[in-house]
C-alpha cells in the first residue's frame, strides 16, 4: 500500500460538501471554512486563488486546485477584486461587514448569479485524523493541476452527479470526491519530482519503498532495523542510511510516529479499548502505549480522546 493510498484510506474521506458555483464578475469569496481539504475546479470562465503568504494560481476551464486547510484563501475573478463574501464553517456566509447573507441559488447551486459567466465546482473534504494529517502536512497549502494533465471524465462525472438526488447520494459524492482528489494529487506528484514530499519520493527507491510498506501494513510486528533490513534484502547500516536520507527520519522514529498516528485515530472509536489498540499498533500493553503517547504528544490517550470527541476514553479492560 503506497503513501497516497494510505492518505485516503486512513479515516476515509467523508462528509464532503460539493456545490456548483455560478458567479458573474466582479466576484470574490474569502474562504474561512476551516476545511481540512478544499477543491476548486473551473467549469467555465476563470478564477484566481490567493493565500495570505502571497502565493496565487489562475485557473481556466478544466483546471483544478487543491487547498490545504485550515489556512484561509481568496477565490475571485482576479487579484484586484476584494472579497464580497466570507465563507464560514457550516456553509454560513456573511458580507464584508459581517452581516449574514445567503448565496443559495437552489439545490447544491451557490453564487451571485444563476446564469453567471463563471461556473465552478467547489468542494470540502473532511479528511480528518492523525494518519491523514501526518501525510497532508507534507503538501503545499495550495496546488494546481491543469486540465490537460487530468483524467478528462472525472470532473464532468462529479458535476453530473451533483444534479442527481437518488438513494445513497451523499456516499456516491464522497467516493467521487475521493477519486478526484486522488487523481489531482497523483497528477501533481507526476509533474515535478522536486515538488514531491519526502514520503512520496521514498516510493521511488525500491528498498525504502518495501520497508515503508512493511511498516505501514504490519505496524504491530516487533520491528528492529535489523529485521526490517533482512526483509528488505539489505544490510542494517545501508537500510538505516537510505531510509533516513530518503524519508527524513530514521526507521524506528518513523515507525513510532506511524504507530502513534494509527493509535490516535483508533482510540476515538468508542467501541474499542486502549488495550486492544495497543496490541493493534505494536505495544505490549495499554500502559506502554500510554507512556509512548504522552512522551511523544504531551498528552495521554484519555486527554486526546476527550479533547477530540468530548467523550470519555475507554480504559483497558
Amino acid at each position: 500500500m503506497d503513501a497516497l493510498t494510505r492518505l485516503l484510506d486512513g479515516p476515509r474521506g467523508g462528509g464532503a460538501y460539493l456545490l456548483r458555483g455560478r458567479m458573474e464578475p466582479p466576484w470574490g469569496v474569502r474562504m474561512r471554512d476551516e476545511a481540512p481539504v478544499g477543491l476548486v475546479a473551473v467549469l467555465a470562465g476563470g478564477a484566481w486563488i490567493g493565500d495570505d503568504a502571497g502565493a496565487s494560481v489562475t485557473l481556466g476551464p478544466g483546471d483544478v486546485a487543491v487547498l490545504r486547510g485550515p489556512d484561509e484563501f481568496t477565490v475571485a475573478d482576479g487579484p484586484s477584486t476584494e472579497p464580497q463574501v466570507i465563507l464560514l464553517p457550516g456553509l454560513r456566509c456573511t458580507n464584508a461587514a459581517g452581516e449574514e447573507i445567503s448565496l443559495s441559488l437552489g439545490e447544491r447551486l451557490w453564487g451571485n448569479d444563476s446564469s453567471g459567466s463563471t461556473s465552478l465546482l467547489l468542494g470540502c473534504h473532511q479528511l480528518r485524523g492523525e494518519v491523514s494529517k501526518r501525510l497532508l502536512t507534507a503538501l503545499p497549502t495550495m496546488l494546481m493541476v491543469p486540465a490537460a494533465e487530468l483524467d478528462p471524465p472525472l470532473i464532468p462525472l462529479l458535476t453530473a452527479e451533483l444534479d442527481k438526488d437518488g438513494p445513497g447520494q451523499d456516499a456516491v459524492l464522497d467516493r467521487l470526491f475521493d477519486l478526484v482528489f486522488a487523481a489531482v494529487l497523483r497528477a501533481w506528484f507526476s509533474r515535478d519530482a522536486t515538488q514531491r514530499p519526502a514520503w512520496y519520493r521514498a516510493y521511488g527507491d525500491p528498498i525504502v519503498a518495501n520497508a515503508l510498506r512493511l511498516l505501514h501494513e504490519q505496524p504491530a510486528r516487533p520491528w528492529t532495523v535489523a529485521s526490517l533490513a533482512s526483509h528488505s534484502g539489505i544490510s542494517r547500516a545501508a537500510l538505516a542510511k537510505r531510509f533516513t536520507e530518503t524519508v527524513g527520519e530514521a526507521p524506528m522514529t518513523y515507525l513510532t510516529g506511524w504507530r502513534l498516528a494509527l493509535a490516535a485515530d483508533r482510540i476515538l472509536d468508542p467501541n474499542t479499548t486502549l488495550e486492544s489498540v495497543a496490541h493493534e499498533v505494536g505495544y505490549g500493553s495499554a500502559f506502554a502505549l500510554s507512556t509512548a503517547f504522552k512522551r511523544e504528544r504531551g498528552i495521554s490517550p484519555r486527554q486526546h480522546r476527550t479533547q477530540t470527541t468530548r467523550t470519555p476514553v475507554l480504559e483497558a479492560q
